[in-house]
């Protein structure tokens, strides 16, 4: 799609010094001992192929059934997308509206969190290290792009979120509390990314529940998950799905296999609860 082509200017880096410095942070702060490679960015964790079994047969209708689905190699962001990011994103676009004509951020909508200051896209003050909310899912397409990178598909985040043991929730089973998962907070109520660390995957992935539900590549289309039925092809038209709860939902969000039951998600507007993380998909060697 045409927002996908858009380039940063050579005086723009793709990865600020700060956000690494943040990232490296984050990590120490989990204790993040997985395994590495020596061609993987810091930001993104290494997530291998092979099989895992998909959804529940005892949850939500958009749940079921429980199936076997088998995935390439590929890398995931530790950490949601930010503000600071987006805003960068915005400058180098030289604006809202990719080349497409398709809207990319809300800016003027009254949740956004990142606006226009002397001709420069900024960050409001106190939010630029939170959750970039209001891109559209064109928007979050358009970004990774940017980065070099791709929205993962519905089937690479649950991969993440779950594991092969398949988890309940990120962190393993135990139930949600207010030191794993940023939930039941409020309206546009979120807390900087990284934050709570006892959330984490045992890979080091965070914010995978509550703070932001995350758009991702694939259409909100029934079980079983089949990558090849059109519910990859970015140009389709529809709903795309959301992940990972928000800090506006319950506890019922939370879990690794909840789809967005219920949110608000066309692709084309941004909304007051929706972020994302990119992903890039991996050599198999």
């Amino acid at each position: 799609m045409g927002a996908s082509t858009i380039n940063p200017p050579a005086s723009v880096s793709r990865t600020p010094a700060a956000s690494g410095v943040w990232v490296l942070c984050a990590v120490l702060a989990v204790g993040w001992v997985g395994p590495s490679h020596a061609a993987d960015p810091i930001e993104m964790v290494r997530i291998p192929g092979g099989a895992f079994t998909m959804g529940r047969d005892d949850g939500p209708a958009d749940e079921r059934p429980a199936h076997r689905v088998t995935l390439a190699p590929f890398l995931i962001d530790r950490l949601p997308v930010t503000n600071r990011a987006f805003a960068a994103f915005l400058n180098a676009n030289g604006g809202a509206m990719g080349r497409d004509g398709r809207r990319l951020f809300d800016w003027d909508d009254g949740d956004a969190r990142i606006h226009k200051v002397g001709g420069v896209f900024r960050a409001d003050p106190g939010f630029a290290d939170r959750p970039v909310v209001e891109p559209s899912w064109s928007g979050a397409v358009a970004y990774c792009a940017w980065k070099g990178k791709r929205l993962p598909t519905e089937a690479e985040w649950e991969r993440v979120a779950k594991g092969k043991e398949g988890r309940k929730y990120p962190w393993g089973n135990a139930p949600p509390d207010a030191t794993r998962a940023h939930f039941d907070a409020g309206w546009g109520a979120t807390t900087t990314v990284g934050t709570p660390a006892a959330g984490a995957t045992p890979e080091g992935v965070l914010n995978l529940a509550g703070n932001v539900h995350e758009w991702v590549a694939s259409l909100y289309r029934p079980y079983p998950y089949r990558a090849d039925d059109g519910r990859e092809d970015p140009s389709a038209p529809g709903e795309r799905v959301t992940r990972g709860g928000a800090a506006d939902t319950g506890a019922e969000t939370l879990t690794t296999t909840w789809r967005g039951q219920g949110v608000s998600r066309g692709p084309r507007a941004g909304h007051h609860n929706i972020g994302f993380r990119c992903a890039r998909s991996a050599p198999t060697s």
